[in-house]
C-alpha cells in the first residue's frame, strides 16, 4: 500500500487543522493506521491510531481531548484542534497489517510526511 499525507501548514496557537492520509495500491480497510510526528533530533512519536473498522482508536496522552482520528474508505484523517506550539512537527501516517501500536517499528508502510507549524 502507498500512503500520502497532506493537510499540514502554518496555524496560530488555538487553531485547527485536518491532516489526511490517502492510500492507494491495496485495500486500505485491511490496515491499521497510525499517525506519528517527529521534530529534529527526536524520535518519531506516536500520536493516534485507528483499527480496521474505525471503531477503536488510541490517542497519545499529549493530544487527548484535542485530537481525534477517523477513517472513511481509503482515507484516514487526523483532526487537530486547540493546537499548541509544541505540536509543531512533521506528521507521518503509517499502516500496519497487525494491530494499533505506539511503536513506529510495528508499521510497515509510511507516507512522506506533512509539516505542521503552530505559531505562538
Amino acid at each position: 500500500v502507498q500512503l500520502q499525507a497532506s493537510g499540514g501548514g502554518l496555524v496560530q496557537a488555538g487553531g485547527s487543522l485536518r491532516l489526511s492520509c490517502a492510500a492507494s495500491g491495496s485495500t486500505f480497510v485491511r490496515y491499521v493506521v497510525g499517525w506519528f510526528r517527529q521534530t529534529p533530533g527526536k524520535e518519531r512519536e506516536f500520536v493516534a491510531g485507528i483499527n480496521r473498522s474505525g471503531r477503536l482508536t488510541d490517542l497519545a496522552d499529549s493530544v487527548k481531548g484535542r485530537f481525534s482520528i477517523s477513517r472513511d474508505k481509503n482515507m484516514v484523517f487526523l483532526h487537530m484542534n486547540s493546537l499548541k506550539p509544541e505540536d509543531t512537527a512533521v506528521y507521518y501516517c503509517a499502516a500496519s497489517q497487525e494491530f494499533i501500536s505506539t511503536w513506529s517499528t510495528d508499521y510497515e508502510y509510511w507516507g512522506q510526511g506533512t509539516q505542521v507549524t503552530v505559531s505562538s
